[in-house]
């Protein structure tokens, strides 16, 4: 159980880094989410979001971010 912890205190951690660095980026991540790829769909009062090269582009980053955490330690 003590392993739980550290692994839900060290997502916390991370999630408050995310957020400080979106808060204070401010209009500089604005290309994030707008990018060739991302679905977008408006009819209306109809709106359909899908940032689907956004969310490959996090995860290949993140991916490369942990392999380097992983080699190190």
């Amino acid at each position: 159980m003590p392993q739980l912890g550290k692994i839900l205190i060290t997502i916390g951690v991370i999630l408050v880094i995310a957020g400080l660095i979106v808060y204070f980026t401010g209009n500089r991540l604005g290309w994030l989410g707008h990018l060739p790829g991302d679905i977008r769909i408006e009819k209306g009062n109809f709106r359909f979001y899908f940032p689907i090269t956004t969310m490959i582009l996090i995860s290949v980053i993140l991916t490369f971010i942990i392999w380097i955490v992983r080699k190190l330690f």
